[in-house]
Protein backbone atom coordinates (compact mmCIF):
# COMPACT_ATOMS: atom_id res chain seq x y z
CA UNK A 1 0.00 0.00 0.00
CA UNK A 2 1.64 3.07 -0.45
CA UNK A 3 0.50 6.17 1.81
CA UNK A 4 -0.71 9.18 -0.30
CA UNK A 5 -2.13 12.09 0.66
CA UNK A 6 -5.65 10.46 0.87
CA UNK A 7 -4.49 7.88 3.09
CA UNK A 8 -3.15 10.52 5.36
CA UNK A 9 -6.15 12.59 5.60
CA UNK A 10 -8.30 9.26 6.56
CA UNK A 11 -5.40 8.52 9.25
CA UNK A 12 -5.71 11.81 10.34
CA UNK A 13 -9.40 12.36 10.39
CA UNK A 14 -9.63 9.46 12.21
CA UNK A 15 -8.08 10.97 14.78
CA UNK A 16 -10.09 12.16 17.70
CA UNK A 17 -8.55 15.40 18.47
CA UNK A 18 -8.57 18.56 16.79
CA UNK A 19 -5.67 19.44 14.38
CA UNK A 20 -5.83 22.87 12.44
CA UNK A 21 -2.33 23.37 10.73
CA UNK A 22 -0.70 26.97 10.58
CA UNK A 23 2.06 27.91 8.22
CA UNK A 24 4.71 30.34 9.50
CA UNK A 25 2.51 33.13 7.84
CA UNK A 26 -0.22 31.98 10.47
CA UNK A 27 -2.35 30.89 7.37
CA UNK A 28 -4.51 28.22 8.09
CA UNK A 29 -3.84 25.69 5.68
CA UNK A 30 -5.69 22.32 6.64
CA UNK A 31 -7.97 21.44 9.45
CA UNK A 32 -9.12 17.51 10.30
CA UNK A 33 -12.52 16.42 10.72
CA UNK A 34 -13.06 17.09 14.36
CA UNK A 35 -11.26 20.47 14.31
CA UNK A 36 -13.98 21.30 11.32
CA UNK A 37 -16.74 19.72 13.30
CA UNK A 38 -15.26 21.68 16.90
CA UNK A 39 -14.93 25.13 14.93
CA UNK A 40 -16.99 24.91 12.12
CA UNK A 41 -16.80 28.76 10.34
CA UNK A 42 -14.58 29.48 12.40
CA UNK A 43 -11.66 28.67 11.15
CA UNK A 44 -11.16 28.17 7.77
CA UNK A 45 -8.35 27.12 5.35
CA UNK A 46 -6.51 30.43 4.03
CA UNK A 47 -7.67 32.64 6.86
CA UNK A 48 -4.93 34.00 9.28
CA UNK A 49 -5.79 32.06 12.87
CA UNK A 50 -5.62 35.13 14.59
CA UNK A 51 -9.34 35.66 13.41
CA UNK A 52 -10.09 32.92 16.06
CA UNK A 53 -6.49 33.84 18.53
CA UNK A 54 -7.11 37.77 18.85
CA UNK A 55 -3.58 39.58 17.88
CA UNK A 56 -2.86 39.89 21.69
CA UNK A 57 -1.82 36.05 20.78
CA UNK A 58 0.79 36.92 18.17
CA UNK A 59 4.07 37.65 20.55
CA UNK A 60 2.85 34.68 22.34
CA UNK A 61 3.33 32.37 18.77
CA UNK A 62 6.14 34.34 17.47
CA UNK A 63 7.98 32.67 20.88
CA UNK A 64 7.19 29.34 20.43
CA UNK A 65 8.29 29.96 17.03
CA UNK A 66 11.45 31.05 18.15
CA UNK A 67 11.76 28.54 20.94
CA UNK A 68 11.17 25.67 17.89
CA UNK A 69 13.63 26.82 15.51
CA UNK A 70 15.56 26.36 18.46
CA UNK A 71 15.04 22.68 18.59
CA UNK A 72 12.26 22.67 21.24
CA UNK A 73 9.36 20.23 20.31
CA UNK A 74 5.76 20.21 21.65
CA UNK A 75 5.89 23.28 24.49
CA UNK A 76 3.04 23.81 27.09
CA UNK A 77 1.47 26.75 26.38
CA UNK A 78 -1.66 27.25 28.82
CA UNK A 79 -4.23 25.79 31.02
CA UNK A 80 -7.73 26.71 30.12
CA UNK A 81 -9.92 27.18 33.24
CA UNK A 82 -13.36 27.47 31.35
CA UNK A 83 -12.75 24.10 29.48
CA UNK A 84 -10.19 22.05 32.14
CA UNK A 85 -7.57 21.80 28.78
CA UNK A 86 -4.19 21.84 28.73
CA UNK A 87 -3.26 23.59 25.36
CA UNK A 88 -0.11 22.72 23.45
CA UNK A 89 2.12 24.62 21.01
CA UNK A 90 3.54 21.81 18.37
CA UNK A 91 5.91 22.57 15.67
CA UNK A 92 5.86 20.82 12.50
CA UNK A 93 8.80 19.97 10.51
CA UNK A 94 10.26 19.02 7.16
CA UNK A 95 12.71 16.66 6.09
CA UNK A 96 15.87 18.81 7.10
CA UNK A 97 14.22 19.80 10.32
CA UNK A 98 12.73 23.34 9.53
CA UNK A 99 9.63 24.56 11.11
CA UNK A 100 7.26 24.54 8.45
CA UNK A 101 4.36 25.70 10.82
CA UNK A 102 2.20 24.18 13.58
CA UNK A 103 -0.44 23.30 15.24
CA UNK A 104 -2.35 23.14 19.05
CA UNK A 105 -2.54 19.95 20.90
CA UNK A 106 -5.72 20.05 23.29
CA UNK A 107 -6.18 17.19 25.97
CA UNK A 108 -9.60 17.28 27.17
CA UNK A 109 -10.32 17.02 30.72
CA UNK A 110 -11.64 13.40 31.91
CA UNK A 111 -12.84 12.12 35.21
CA UNK A 112 -13.58 8.26 36.51
CA UNK A 113 -16.93 8.08 35.21
CA UNK A 114 -16.35 9.45 31.97
CA UNK A 115 -13.52 7.33 31.01
CA UNK A 116 -14.58 5.01 28.60
CA UNK A 117 -16.52 7.89 26.51
CA UNK A 118 -15.34 8.19 22.94
CA UNK A 119 -13.65 11.92 22.33
CA UNK A 120 -16.53 12.74 19.43
CA UNK A 121 -18.99 11.99 21.97
CA UNK A 122 -17.23 14.55 24.42
CA UNK A 123 -16.48 17.26 22.52
CA UNK A 124 -20.42 17.30 20.54
CA UNK A 125 -21.43 17.42 24.34
CA UNK A 126 -20.37 20.02 25.29
CA UNK A 127 -20.83 22.16 22.36
CA UNK A 128 -24.37 20.94 22.89
CA UNK A 129 -24.19 22.33 26.63
CA UNK A 130 -22.34 25.55 25.18
CA UNK A 131 -24.99 26.35 22.96
CA UNK A 132 -27.66 26.23 25.51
Amino acid sequence: MDITAEVLTGILDAYPYEIVFVDRTHTVRWLNRAARRRYGDTVRIGSSIFGCHNERTRPKIEAFLRRADLGEDEMFEAYNGRTGEREFFVPVRDDAGRVIGYFERHEVPWTREHAEEPVGDYWTGRAEAEAQ
